[in-house]
């Protein structure tokens, strides 16, 4: 069985997650970060809790806490179910079973929706969505770009990924993406089209291997610089 989701669903990654999708060192932490499509994570909750400014832009956060917890309630039984009966595209090592999937992702979402308000107030969580942000060229030192990009392949067109990647870069001197697999852990077939666009626009561009590994053939991030 495949996944099957019409459009991007609410989902929340950890903390510690993203430490290791991304990669991040703690020199990393200390840069100016922008999390594009971050959802109900608690990374940015985090980061808040440990002093350092972090900003999180998602189209989802015009809507109230309480509005979110209602999606994330409608959505959530059928992500987990779908999880339930696809069990075999995952590692269970890090997560070792749905069950515990169910409890980590609740807990991450949980931490956002808790300090979403107050985020939202100071500045830290932005209502907006690729290909247009509302930053300016170079805003950032790294943008973040987790379960979005390259995972949606079903949903977003080859064009839609190039004027992301794009807006990206416009507004980051370094870009994180992971992972470049599909929802299905199948590779994108953005992934070379978009190396190939990138690399004539003189952009550094790298495959990474990263610490986290949990979809089978999702434990590799896209890192692009500029040069």
């Amino acid at each position: 069985m495949d996944f099957h989701y019409k459009d991007i669903i609410p989902y929340g990654r950890s903390f510690d997650e993203y430490l290791d999708m991304f990669n991040l060192s703690e020199d990393d932490l200390t840069r100016d970060i922008v999390g594009i499509g971050d959802g109900p994570a608690s990374f940015n909750s985090s980061m808040h809790q440990r002093g350092t400014p972090i900003v999180s832009v998602e189209p989802i956060y015009r809507y109230s806490e309480t509005e979110l917890r209602q999606r994330i309630q409608e959505t959530y039984d059928d992500v987990i179910e779908q999880a339930r009966q696809n069990q075999d595209k995952f590692v269970w090592t890090r997560i070792s079973s749905v069950n515990e999937l169910a409890d980590l992702r609740m807990q991450a979402m949980d931490a956002f929706c808790q300090d979403f308000e107050s985020g939202k107030q100071q500045g830290r969580y932005i209502d907006a969505s690729l290909p247009n942000l509302p930053f300016s060229d170079g805003h950032f030192d790294l943008v973040l770009s987790a379960h979005l990009l390259f995972f949606y392949s079903a949903n977003r067109n080859l064009a839609f990924h190039l004027n992301a990647i794009r807006e990206l870069l416009r507004i980051g001197s370094e870009v994180r993406i992971f992972p470049i697999v599909d929802v299905n852990s199948n590779p994108s077939p953005f992934l070379s089209p978009v190396i190939d666009e990138v690399k004539k626009e003189r952009i550094a561009c790298s495959v990474e291997r990263v610490p986290y590994h949990f979809q089978k053939t999702g434990n590799e991030m896209l890192r692009l610089k500029l040069s």
